[in-house]
């Protein structure tokens, strides 16, 4: 299992550029994920070859594969992740049952 990983937290992934597809894509590659995937990137300076941070939210945790939320779910090996901020649930101020009269 991943080792400080967990449902919710903020993780990134570094994927590499491999080409411009459009004027406002780019198609990037990402480690253990076997499909090409494209981004939206404004900027005209990314060329081939260079690496981009991709962040999103965890989803699911496997043994060794963890499910991240890109736009669409990406499943990529539990090392190829980096933990960018945990999640932390709300704090109640009031219990959630009433107490009995």
């Amino acid at each position: 299992m991943a080792q400080g990983i967990n449902i919710g937290d903020e993780v990134a992934i570094t994927a590499t550029v491999r080409r411009r597809v459009t004027d406002d894509r780019v198609s990037v590659s990402i480690p253990s994920y076997g499909q090409p995937h494209s981004i939206v990137d404004q900027t005209t300076k990314v060329q081939k070859g260079q690496h981009i941070e991709l962040i999103g939210s965890v989803t699911h945790i496997d043994e060794n594969h963890v499910t991240v939320n890109l736009g669409i779910p990406v499943t990529v090996d539990a090392d190829t992740v980096r933990l960018v901020a945990p999640c932390k649930p709300p704090a109640r101020k009031a219990p959630l049952m009433d107490r009995a009269t």
